[in-house]
């Protein structure tokens, strides 16, 4: 059976992370919006000339052309065995469009990280990029180290700003609080407490995933 996972959380909860970790533990693509927006961009798709259009007029990507982006990308042969979704979808629109994508390819997983908002503001204060290639640093590295990735300076982007961070995750819970209603009841949706380093996170969700949701590695929904 393929392996169909949507990762949910707030920025800071470790989302990107666990997904990487999860799609390289069992060989599935991780598909990021972020990547394959840049991706469509850059091929100049007709999809990718109007996200082009829309992000460069300082708007965000509606709904539809976000479905149609993604419904290309789990049309490709390399989505066969599953794979890992990060930040998408990002309403119940979005969500239940890809309920119908999806019909007919196997059970979907869906994990909800949360932290709580005062780490998720330490971290995301800390966090630093490479200002070259758009990596961020491993939690802990030292600001005037190199990137890892390519070597170039790590730099605080300019939304990470505590107040900045505190109205983002407002506007976040107030808009994804459908989308987690909307998957909460559903047999394999789990909330997973990402407040742990790294490597123990991913350590629950392999454990989840491969046990069938032993409730010993996450807490069945019931409080998000």
């Amino acid at each position: 059976m393929p392996l169909n996972v949507i990762v949910l959380g707030p920025p800071g909860a470790g989302k990107g992370t666990q997904a990487e970790r999860l799609a390289a533990t069992f060989g599935v693509p991780k598909i990021s919006t972020g990547d394959i927006l840049r991706e469509a961009v850059h091929a100049g798709t007709d999809i990718g000339r109007q996200a082009a259009e829309i992000m460069s007029a300082g708007q965000l990507v509606g709904d539809e052309l976000m479905i149609e982006i993604v419904r290309e990308r789990l049309s490709r042969a390399d989505v066969a065995r599953g794979f890992v979704l990060d930040g998408f979808p990002r309403t119940v629109t979005q969500a239940v469009a890809l309920d119908e994508m999806l019909d007919g390819r196997g059970e979907v997983t869906v994990l909800h990280i949360t932290v709580p908002e005062d780490e998720i503001v330490r971290r995301l204060t800390t966090r630093r990029i490479c200002e070259a290639c758009g990596a961020t640093a491993d939690p802990g590295v030292a600001p005037v180290a190199p990137c890892a990735r390519c070597g170039g300076a790590l730099v605080q982007r300019r939304d990470d700003g505590e107040v900045v961070i505190r109205q983002r995750l407002q506007v976040f819970d107030r808009e994804t609080r459908p989308l987690v209603a909307h998957y909460r009841q559903r047999p394999r949706f789990f909330t997973v407490d990402g407040h742990t380093a790294p490597s123990e996170v991913a350590g629950r969700i392999r454990a989840l995933i491969e046990s069938g949701a032993s409730a010993a590695v996450a807490t069945r929904s019931g409080g998000a």
